[in-house]
């Protein structure tokens, strides 16, 4: 064969493959919008009308875990609390996990939707009953699972390997991933290859894809500091060690962490959200409590925050002259998590397999400009498994666009009572974008 000839045949065999793929990729298309209109726009709208709160996702779990049974999968249920894993064996190849999480917020829904949530519920970490709502968007997650089980489910002969599916409960206090894994999920299931999430933004138009190198969503930790003090009458301050005034020297000597102990380049975030102390006018408590949310996007950095806060609450008790046995006290809570760091190596990957597929102006990379957290890392730091977390757009570009020009209202925030999403093209966009990582990486030989 000549040069020319082996040109031409090697054009030929591209131009085939890449209409084929283009080809499959509409078919996909038609499958899934056919299945949200026969089950999944239904699907979404129950669970959005049902919401429950972290820990408490009974009848959320039991629901998705009979649409996954439904598409063949072995599920089993109760891991972690109200977790679920379900399991799909396909011949040879790697085990990869894809995630989602079902749990609502303690929030009295006012988006104005004809499917707004009028639930309630009895909170079982704090005893209280709470109206509850979807106002992260985990109801488009767990239906978008739901549809990802089925397509990929209908498309054994095209690809190889296990693929597991993770309903996680109580995303929202940070806890549900390890709550899983001190249930021995790895041991249990087996550990991915590759672990994958993604979460719907109300920031984005709906049915992008966005994906971006490094650090997506930020390491979170809660803290609280004691404060102890000696109480006295509040007209002879000299009698006592007021925990008010320490208390207030620790919240503004925390400040300097950030602003002097950090690149300045590098993000960081130490919060106090609380303060509480005293009972009365004239009285000088015996003690101050804080509350403390301690953001970063490396573990480095984690470190650095955390023994500073150390460092500097004990040490301003020392300042005030507080003897060795009341020194304030820094205690870290369960409701922690390391930031969430995508293998940028497999991100490049993946963004490409979009971009083919979906096209490339349905592939952004927007950086986030918040801290928000996410627990998806519980599941792939120890022992680190490549793991990328996306985000599917969620609001339609012409309100968006309003939004913007002041034309329209703003766009409600995740966690407001006002969050709303456009369901269809982002469970669409959500499916697309899931089964098309999952066969990159689950090739058949």
């Amino acid at each position: 064969m000549t040069r020319y000839n082996l040109k031409l045949f090697v054009s030929a065999a591209l131009l085939t493959s890449l209409l084929s793929v283009s080809a499959n990729a509409e078919q996909l298309l038609q499958s899934i919008q056919a299945d949200y209109k026969q089950r999944l726009g239904d699907l979404f709208v129950d669970f959005h009308r049902n919401p429950e709160l972290s820990t408490a996702e009974v009848r959320t779990a039991n629901k998705l875990a009979a649409e996954l049974r439904g598409s063949g999968f072995e599920v089993s249920e109760g891991i972690g609390g109200t977790g679920i894993v379900a399991l799909l064996e396909n011949g040879p190849g790697p085990l990869v996990m894809l995630r989602a999480d079902m749990d609502g917020l303690p929030l009295e829904e006012k988006s104005g939707l004809a499917y707004a949530s009028k639930a309630k519920q009895l909170d079982p970490i704090t005893g209280k009953v709470f109206p509850v709502m979807h106002a992260c968007g985990h109801d488009v997650h767990i239906t978008s699972l739901a549809g990802t089980a089925k397509q990929m489910a209908e498309r054994r002969d095209s690809w190889s390997g296990t693929l597991m599916l993770i309903g996680q409960p109580a995303e929202e206090r940070v806890i549900g991933a390890a709550t899983m894994m001190r249930d021995n999920l790895w041991q249990r299931f087996g550990t991915p290859d590759y672990a994958l999430a993604f979460h719907v933004s109300a920031g984005l138009s709906a049915g992008l894809i966005n994906v971006q190198e490094g650090a997506p969503f930020a390491g979170a930790d809660t803290v609280d500091i004691i404060v102890h003090g000696i109480g006295a009458h509040g007209a002879s301050p000299h009698a006592g060690k007021d925990p008010v005034l320490l208390g207030s020297q620790i919240v503004v000597a925390l400040q300097s962490l950030v602003s002097r102990e950090l690149p300045p380049r590098e993000a960081g975030v130490v919060t106090v959200g609380a303060f509480h102390s005293g009972t009365k006018h004239n009285i000088i408590s015996d003690r101050a409590e804080l509350q403390l949310t301690v953001r970063n996007t490396n573990l480095q950095t984690r470190d650095t925050l955390l023994e500073g806060i150390e460092r500097i609450a004990v040490n301003m008790g020392r300042v005030a002259g507080l003897p060795e046995d009341k020194l304030p006290e820094v205690i870290i809570l369960d409701e922690s998590t390391p930031p969430t760091i995508n293998n940028d190596a497999l991100v490049r990957r993946l963004r490409a397999v979009w971009q083919t597929n979906l096209g490339s102006d349905r592939v952004t990379n927007i950086a986030s400009q918040g801290m928000g957290a996410e627990d998806f890392p519980s599941f792939t730091t120890e022992p680190e498994i490549p793991s990328v977390y996306f985000s599917v757009g969620g609001t339609s570009e012409e309100d968006l666009k309003a939004a913007i020009s002041g034309t329209g209202p703003k766009i409600a925030s995740h966690h407001s009572p006002l969050f709303k999403i456009e369901p269809k093209p982002a469970i669409i966009a959500g499916v697309q974008a899931s089964v098309l990582a999952l066969m990159e990486l689950m090739p058949v030989e």
